[in-house]
């Protein structure tokens, strides 16, 4: 892994930000939101995954804002397949449901950042900022639950620890240092358990 920034935080172009959301209002909404920054630059959207995984790659963008839930598909499916073809993508998952199964999936899925459609605007555009620098961004609320059912497997058990019972000992240390506001880079390192160099 590498500790070096996205190539567009580096040359100082604009992120280049790909959104696929299913509802059109909400994808415009995004779309103005992001593109009013002189730093972000909407290249291309999507309404549904085999547009999203059709238009991705052809336009090469920096980031891309995936809805979790799609009528066709879902958004980890389609960061994992974008992420597969574009290793250096880094993938914001953006979704109405304060679900741990899919903040789990998502991380499994390479995906940097996990939010909430309640987000404010601004907290929005932060996140695409901070995931466009290799950093990770993740809803606080979910992340705390799940950190607490993997802390605590005494808890009342939730459909959840199976999955996470399924994880290997690696697997729960890295989602415990995501959960902590870590990098890939900085869960790379000798110190956290990581290949050495």
């Amino acid at each position: 892994m590498s500790d070096a920034p996205a190539p567009s935080v580096s040359s100082g172009a604009p992120i280049r930000v790909f959104l696929l959301d299913d509802h059109e209002v909400v994808r415009r909404g995004l779309y103005d939101l992001l593109d009013a920054e002189p730093d972000i630059d909407v290249i291309g959207e999507a309404s549904t995954a085999e547009q999203a995984l059709t238009r991705g790659p052809a336009l090469r963008p920096d980031l891309a804002v995936l809805d979790v839930r799609l009528p066709d598909g879902d958004g980890i499916t389609v960061c994992r397949e974008l992420r597969s073809r574009m290793p250096d993508l880094a993938c914001l998952m953006l979704t109405s449901f304060d679900d741990e199964d899919a903040l789990l999936d998502a991380i499994m899925a390479g995906a940097a950042g996990y939010v909430l459609k309640q987000i404010k605007g601004s907290d929005l555009v932060s996140a695409v900022r901070t995931v466009a620098t290799g950093q990770s961004m993740l809803d606080p609320a979910t992340t705390a639950r799940l950190m607490h059912s993997l802390r605590d497997p005494e808890t009342v058990k939730t459909p959840d620890d199976d999955r996470l019972a399924a994880l290997s000992e690696r697997e729960r240390s890295v989602l415990e240092l995501i959960g902590e506001g870590l990098t890939n880079a900085q869960i790379g390192l000798p110190v956290h358990g990581g290949p050495r160099s």
